[in-house]
């Protein structure tokens, strides 16, 4: 079964977008490897292909993994700490886990792989992982890429080298196709996509050759340098490899032979750019990740014109230099990181790396802050996507602002404006990551920044249920704002403290602090003005008072409608549900159906969670049991997902429980399970689905579904009847008692006849109690 809030498929391998060429050898022993041992790490130099030989290893094994084959993709972590994020993350679930353990939980019993790629930086860390997951999950198999082994006990480690290249010493053949090696193959595919038509014949066979001779084989020089045939011939390019390695030899005879070779390769098209390329490349290696044009012109553009700015950025596309994508209908680039590390070099060696990188942080922080600002309004949709996308840069901006005292109010800033983006994405754990660390760097000055970071904390961590970790933060919020006088801080406070108290079993505290809050935030702050008349109307709700509820709900919603919003509509129209689950719960459900339909949108987890849990509730109460127990499982993963165990306001964990009995009861606790895990293994997309209707429920185990003649059949094989016996018995044919014993098995969700005997007993049980 596939992971769970994994979106409608198994495993995350991106597709190939060129040919995979030669490496016969290193798949088949990789294959046998990864047979015989649980880790596998793929070792080498950068740029020798060790990413691509693991993808490649990794498609070839998905049928060998029903789980799915999961590329965790290491390159731009830099702290350790968020190595368990990485693969909860990489695996579809959004957010780490609740608890310490929880990954390894989640991944036992489940027959996958996991690529872990680019392991260098955080080879200590991804062994300490590596090494608990595996002891605790006896299905999982790791195949890691790294520049050293991890050092695991039962690590098999694979040396990927360079490509096959032909003799040094012996003279390239005369013949088309006679001694064809892997390097130059892989030379003339990416030379043909470079330049249609392009083949190696009697006349460059030489040069290509002995090209590949020069770059030892290595594929991304190799593919760098047969991009440069649009503007060089291949004994042009010959010429100026020559020529570069002389420089190189006298220079750096100390190094190792290939760091060499791909510094030449690199260093070759360095100069092969203009000055204005060259420069223009230094400056867009302060961004991490992709980037899109108008961060380039603000933070790179310098005297450029934005014309001439696309131009360069086009020319760099070109020359590979840069990779351009398109998500979403917008067109974002990259950078290899060992292009991007040279161009940082270079940018160092101008004394604008500092300059560079602060405005850099400038600009994103000035995105972050500008859409904290813009929340609640019609541009929610899109704002989402492009935090989601520039995630990378903005946590390159926090790590700028870390490294330097004087930038920590900065830093505060960045990490407190991300805190919608965190509670609708389910990245709760992240955000309090970050805003611990700049409450940390920032030493404990009294500020206004302070106070709003430590209340988008207590927010964060409230909304995981964790409100023990959410108190100290808002005493010392409260604590600060005492020293600032400051009438809208005081009511940011308040607006949190008040969801720590709702979420905390505090209704009547919540109602105080939500009404403090309303009476400053209408002019000062309309999200947290609406944000608090949500949290009003979800404490009324649960105290039954449906009338105060529904006036704070109508206020709220008006509000939402009115800057066309989407996430807010839908929590107003969540908490009118709410308060009308017991009452009139058919009104409740077409609520909830518009719900899950506008969290869908903006993929918000943390509503949809709160949604598909009520759903099940109502299913209940309407003894249609085997859709609670898939919608309960279905809650479950979204919980999961967003840090939670379970539900996340104290007061609805009472329902929850009062479900969950009840359906056990009336299925079984065996039915109860298989319907629960369908859920459970649900993707984002199946636990909508499966609330909307769109998912079919009807195969969940429940004595309802079987026919009179099924149940006296569950009840033969029970008492250990052969199919032969069975038809004696019953004076039918043998075919016929077989067909009966196959529909009971596949309505009962089971495989064989032993669960068929269990869940016969466990209905007695329960018949008897």
């Amino acid at each position: 079964m596939p992971p769970a809030a994994v979106r409608g498929q198994v495993g995350n391998l991106p597709h190939e977008v060129t040919s995979f060429v030669g490496r016969r050898q290193e798949l088949t022993d990789a294959r046998r490897s990864l047979a015989a041992s649980r880790l596998v790490t793929l070792t080498g130099i950068g740029g020798v292909g060790k990413t691509r030989l693991a993808l490649h290893v990794g498609q070839d094994s998905r049928r060998t993994f029903p789980d799915g084959v999961w590329l965790v993709e290491l390159g731009l972590l830099s702290s350790p700490a968020l190595l368990e994020e990485a693969v909860s993350s990489a695996l579809g679930l959004r957010d780490p886990l609740p608890r310490e353990g929880a990954l390894a939980e989640f991944l036992d019993g489940r027959h996958l792989l996991l690529i872990f790629d680019n392991c260098e930086h955080l080879v200590d860390a991804v062994a300490r992982l590596t090494g608990s997951l595996l002891r605790s999950c006896r299905e999982l198999r790791i195949l890691a890429t790294s520049r050293e082994p991890l050092g695991v006990a039962g690590e098999a480690v694979l040396r990927v080298p360079p490509l096959a290249i032909p003799d040094p010493d012996r003279t390239p053949s005369g013949r088309r196709g006679q001694g064809r090696s892997e390097a130059v193959t892989l030379f003339e595919q990416r030379a043909g996509a470079v330049v249609p038509g392009f083949a190696v014949t009697d006349d460059n066979r030489a040069a290509v050759t002995r090209i590949c001779q020069r770059l030892d084989g290595l594929p991304l020089p190799i593919e760098l340098a047969a991009a440069r045939l649009r503007a060089l011939s291949a004994e042009q390019i010959l010429q100026r490899l020559t020529d570069r390695y002389r420089l190189l030899d006298v220079g750096s005879r100390g190094g190792p032979t290939r760091q060499q070779t791909l510094r030449t390769c690199v260093d070759w098209s360095y100069e092969l750019c203009t000055p204005a390329e060259r420069e223009l490349w230094s400056r867009l290696s302060v961004f991490r990740g992709r980037f899109e044009l108008d961060a380039a012109e603000a933070i790179c553009a310098e005297d450029l014109e934005p014309y001439e700015l696309l131009d360069l950025v086009s020319s760099l596309v070109d020359k590979s230099i840069l990779n351009r994508d398109e998500t979403g209908g917008v067109v974002g680039y990259g950078m290899l990181e060992t292009l991007r590390d040279y161009g940082a070099e270079k940018l160092s060696q101008t004394g604008e790396q500092e300059r560079l990188r602060r405005r850099h942080r400038d600009w994103y922080e000035a995105l972050v802050v500008g859409s904290e600002a813009e929340w609640l309004g019609p541009d929610q949709a899109r704002i989402l996507t492009r935090l989601d996308r520039e995630r990378p840069n903005i946590r390159a901006a926090t790590r700028f602002c870390l490294a330097d005292p004087a930038e920590a109010e900065s830093g505060l800033r960045i990490v407190t404006a991300m805190w919608p983006h965190a509670l609708t994405r389910g990245q709760m754990q992240e955000g309090r990551h970050w805003i611990d660390r700049a409450l940390a760097h920032q030493g404990g000055v009294p500020t206004v920044e302070r106070t709003r970071a430590l209340c988008a904390y207590a927010l964060l961590a409230s909304n995981q249920g964790q409100t023990d970790a959410a108190r100290p933060r808002i005493d010392e919020a409260r604590a600060v704002a005492a020293e600032l006088a400051d009438p809208v801080i005081d009511a940011q406070v308040a607006h949190a403290a008040g969801y720590h108290a709702l979420f905390g079993d505090d209704l009547d505290q919540a109602l105080v602090f939500f009404g403090r809050a309303l009476d400053v935030l209408r002019d000062a702050d309309s999200l947290r003005y609406v944000s608090s008349l949500l949290g009003l109307s979800l404490a009324y709700g649960l105290l039954g008072d449906v009338d105060r509820a529904t006036r704070s709900q109508e206020e709220a919603l008006a509000i939402a409608e009115a800057h066309g919003d989407t996430v807010y509509r839908a929590y107003c129209l969540l908490i009118l549900a709410l308060a009308l689950v017991r009452t009139e719960p058919r009104r409740a459900s077409a609520l909830l159906e518009q719900v899950v339909r506008l969290e869908r949108e903006v993929d918000d987890v943390l509503g949809a969670a709160i949604a598909v849990e009520a759903m099940a509730w109502i299913a209940a109460d309407a003894d249609d049991w085997g859709r609670a127990a898939v919608l309960l499982g279905a809650a479950q993963a979204l919980w999961r997902t967003v840090g939670s165990g379970s539900v996340n306001v104290m007061t609805m964990r009472g329902f929850h429980e009062e479900c969950v009995e009840r359906t056990t009861k009336a299925l079984g606790e065996r039915a109860y399970g298989v319907a629960f895990r369908r859920g459970a293994d649900s993707t984002f997309e199946d636990a909508v689905a499966h609330a909307l209707g769109e998912r079919s429920v009807t195969a969940v185990p429940q004595a309802g579904v079987l026919t009179r003649r099924e149940r006296q059949v569950a009840e033969l094989v029970a008492a250990g009847l052969t199919n032969r016996a069975i038809a004696d018995t019953l004076v039918i044919s043998r075919r016929t008692a077989e067909g009966h014993v196959e529909h009971v098995l596949t309505k009962l969700g089971f495989t064989s006849r032993s669960q068929i005997a269990v869940w016969v007993a466990e209905r007695k049980a329960d018949d008897s109690a």
